[in-house]
């Protein structure tokens, strides 16, 4: 195998084992209610996945600057992208981040805001 093909298919390998291993939906919200709702949800950028997947974000942890959202992410504000903004009325009631990193920085996947009071 050439060493760029061979790279290619070790990398494709390891992101398969790392998108595997951080799924985090282990049946505890097998019988939910809203479960097939959340396995609906989308963004620009793909599925959601499922609630198990998100993460709760308090009020205090995202805002709205300038007309676009800002959630706070182990400590660091990421803007949300128009684009991985839930526009579906929110069954849940709660603020939701889907979150994924590059280059060790938190970029939002889908983002699903909340009452804000």
């Amino acid at each position: 195998m050439r060493p760029a093909r061979q790279c290619a298919a070790v990398l494709l390998g390891l992101t398969v084992v790392v998108h595997s291993a951080s799924a985090r939906d282990d049946g505890r919200f097998a019988n939910s209610p809203l479960k097939p709702w959340f396995e609906s949800l989308h963004s620009e950028f793909g599925q959601c996945c499922s609630d198990a997947d998100g993460y709760v974000i308090a009020d205090v942890d995202w805002e709205t600057d300038r007309g676009r959202y800002r959630v706070r992410i182990d400590d660091e504000w990421v803007v949300v992208p128009d684009g991985a903004v839930i526009t579906v009325p929110n069954k849940f009631g709660r603020t939701m981040v889907w979150k994924h990193y590059v280059d060790g920085h938190p970029r939002v996947r889908c983002f699903m805001p909340g009452s804000m009071t």
